[in-house]
């Protein structure tokens, strides 16, 4: 009788490795890729949409009140939620709209003339991959946790992949050998993932972060004083302007980036100061617009761990604390990223023609290792594309 061997400790390893890359392959590339392009999103808005395109000028920009006045007039129906500064000197400056029903209206205004360039609804490419990535355009508390538990495969093949490549520290500069198509794409596959190690790291952390938020581990949010309820109109032109002065007179350091009209807890000025790798909104000054006086300072230098890991949490992960560089390197990051869930997916399918003899290229063996996986993960694809139109819809 012969006594079947125990499997090599590496031949478990590759295993591992082999089904988190393959089974749900067809998923994490949709996840991959849809992030690689968020990062992005917003200039790709910019190519599309014309109201959001300017010519940068010489002189100075105008007052955040005159930006906030264009807005407000431009839609005389609705509320004036928030306004954004200018993304770079090519952007519009845009505000939200409560046009009362839906959800808000976009303007774009140019942050020189302070002159309305044009209006648009909701929706648009940033909307569409911010949250088709984030959550496939499902309730957040189903579709996050399925997206985020993506993080725990990526651990399992950034593991696995570093056991079962032996001296990988010698592979940074080592050519994929050509001639054999199957040997060519192992090469490419292992040469890409060792430069990306750092980078499947940092992805893997945040989405593990994120799954930790999931489930129940979100980080507290400050809260704001409440004032008397405004029945006024949120402040624009001269009056907008005298709370931006007091705003800076509280923060001096304070690089507005945001503004937002609440009705509870006043004007918030929200943006960057001295703490680094935040979130425009760990740093601000909340202002009674009826009294001018500061109600509440925040400084993302007195976060504790807990919240300071969340507020570091999306800068990392989509890289926009660095402006156009750190996008740039995220995304070519990204695209590699993505090629390795497609070099995986071909290398396992090789494997499975040259193992079964089976019949067909690689797609067709890729589809067949998949199984059920492949279904389920098509399935969850095209319900994301087919709740699109209701989950970013909006005012037109």
């Amino acid at each position: 009788m012969t006594v079947a061997r125990k499997p090599k400790p590496r031949s478990i390893w590759w295993r591992v490795h082999s089904w988190a890359g393959l089974k749900l392959s067809i998923f994490l590339t949709f996840i991959l890729a849809t992030g690689t392009l968020a990062v992005f999103a917003h200039e790709i808005d910019w190519l599309v949409t014309p109201a959001m395109r300017v010519t940068q000028q010489d002189g100075p920009v105008a007052s955040w009140g005159a930006i906030a006045q264009a807005a407000a007039r431009a839609e005389p129906e609705g509320r004036l939620q928030m306004v954004h500064a200018p993304l770079d000197p090519w952007f519009a400056a845009e505000a939200w709209v409560d046009m009362g029903k839906g959800s808000p209206r976009r303007v774009y205004v140019d942050p020189w003339e302070a002159q309305v360039t044009g209006t648009h609804g909701w929706a648009n490419v940033h909307r569409f991959l911010r949250q088709v990535h984030r959550h496939l355009m499902l309730p957040t508390k189903i579709g996050i946790p399925i997206v985020s538990a993506l993080s725990l495969l990526l651990l399992a093949s950034l593991v696995t992949g570093i056991v079962t490549y032996k001296k990988w520290w010698r592979g940074f500069f080592r050519a994929p050998r050509r001639g054999d198509s199957r040997r060519f794409h192992g090469d490419l596959h292992r040469l890409a993932g060792l430069w990306c190690l750092w980078f499947v790291a940092l992805i893997t952390l945040t989405g593990l972060w994120y799954l930790v938020e999931t489930l129940g581990g979100r980080a507290p949010v400050p809260e704001l004083p409440e004032i008397a309820a405004a029945t006024a109109p949120p402040p624009t032109g001269a009056a907008l302007d005298r709370l931006v002065a007091v705003a800076h007179a509280a923060k001096p350091t304070l690089s507005i980036r945001e503004i937002r009209f609440t009705p509870d807890n006043g004007v918030i000025f929200l943006g960057q100061d001295q703490a680094w790798l935040v979130r425009d909104r760990a740093n601000g000054v909340a202002v009674d617009p009826a009294t001018g006086r500061v109600t509440a300072l925040l400084d993302g230098r007195d976060l504790d761990v807990h919240q300071r890991i969340s507020e570091m949490a999306d800068p990392l992960h989509f890289g926009d604390f660095g402006g156009l560089p750190t996008k740039l390197v995220w995304f070519l990051f990204g695209v590699l990223m993505t090629g390795l869930a497609v070099t995986g997916t071909i290398i396992y399918a090789r494997r499975l023609q040259k193992a079964d003899g089976m019949e067909g290229g690689a797609l067709r063996a890729a589809w067949a290792g998949m199984g059920v996986w492949a279904y389920i993960a098509t399935a969850l694809i095209l319900l994301a594309l087919v709740l699109t139109p209701g989950a970013i819809g909006g005012a037109s």
